[in-house]
Formats: structure tokens, sequence, C-alpha cells
């Protein structure tokens, strides 16, 4: 018999349990609803060190569970930072979103979860979010010396630049990126698309003699 899989079990969050954070939280709530099983809020950009304190604090939210970044390019302010809360008391979720552009900073909440330096920090490296009041705000993915943010949609899939050892300068050097062959338009619906020669089979439907490749 086949086994079938299920993804972990989601618990709606009980009843009155969102208006009670809409009315804790106040003017500093954008938006509350529940989906895919939990709550998601959307709250005031320069009000989330208080907010997180207040569901800290005030509605048992204990733990900080991650930190995510996400880039909608065609937005004013493009980046959403999202903040995942886990309440072990209550065996409750919580997603909280606050949203940014490129040049404005989200104040930090390491002053209530020491964990969350090391969030901030992935947050900045690959998208650029800056995070005031974050005294470490370094690069912790890529490495020293980078240019530019991998998880934006405008960065280039190659990168600007590669490394190598050079055996002459006895040290590893950065130089711009050299592609070894240039790039092709692929077309998926034909995998030989670009052979020079008809392999074994082919010629049923080409009627020409199966040659291989050559040497």
């Amino acid at each position: 018999m086949a086994q079938v899989l299920h993804s972990a079990p989601r618990y709606d969050a009980p009843e009155g349990a969102v208006d009670a954070i809409r009315t804790r939280l106040g003017d500093a709530l954008i938006d509350a609803r529940q989906e895919y099983g939990e709550v998601v809020l959307t709250v005031a950009r320069d009000r989330i060190e208080g907010v997180l304190r207040d569901l800290r604090d005030g509605e048992a939210f204990q733990q900080l569970m991650d930190i995510a970044g996400v880039d909608y390019p065609d937005r004013a302010e493009r980046f959403e930072v999202v903040y995942c809360l886990l309440s072990v008391t209550r065996n409750l979720r919580l997603i909280v979103k606050v949203s940014t552009d490129e040049a404005t900073p989200v104040p930090t909440v390491t002053t209530l979860w020491p964990n969350a330096g090391w969030y901030e920090r992935e947050v900045y490296d690959m998208f650029g979010v800056l995070f005031a009041g974050n005294t470490d705000l370094r690069r912790i993915l890529t490495d020293y010396g980078f240019q530019g943010h991998p998880f934006r949609k405008d960065f280039p899939l190659t990168g600007y630049v590669e490394l190598r050892y050079s055996e002459e300068d006895k040290r590893v050097v950065y130089e711009p990126v050299r592609l070894a062959q240039d790039l092709r338009q692929f077309d998926y619906e034909s995998p030989w698309e670009g052979a020079t020669y008809v392999l074994p089979g082919d010629e049923k439907a080409t009627g020409e003699k199966a040659e291989g490749p050559k040497p």
C-alpha cells in the first residue's frame, strides 16, 4: 500500500486571538489576517521594535525563529522584512511584516533577541536592507569585498567578479567574470539543439545516416 505523506499540522489561532492582538497593537498595526493556518500582521516600520516587544511580553511569543527578506521591485518600498515568531506555551506561530526601501533602515530587534543579529546580517547581505541600531551589520554569507546583494532581482546570475588563486602573485585575486562559452538560447523542446551530427535513432525521423559524435 502506498504511504501518503502529509505536511506538518497547522493550528488556527484560538477564537478572539487576532482581535486581542489588534487591541494591543493599536495604530501600529496596518493589517491583520489569518492565512495558511498562521496569523499574519503588517505593522508600521518605525514601530516594529515596540510591537515585537509587546508580542513577546504580552502575548507570550517567546521565540524569534527567523527573519527573512522579500523583494518586490515594482513597489515603492520594494522590500519586506518578515519576522517569524513562535509561542511555545500557546502552540501558535505568528508572522509580522514591515516594508522598506533601499535607503530607509528598519529598527533592529537585537534588543529583544540576541539571535536577531545573525538574521539581520543575512537579510542585509542578501537584500541590502539596513537595520538601525545593529552594531555589527557586516556581511555574513558573501565573500570579503563582495559588491552588490545577490537576492535582489536586478543582480546578475553570474555575478560581477570571480576569484582564483594566482601562482604568479601567490594569492587569491579577483577578476571580472569571464564566461567559458557564449551564452546561448536553449530550445528545451529540442534537447539536441546545436548538435552537428545525427545521433543513432534520429535517422528514422530525419532520413539521414547516423554518424555518432565525432572524435
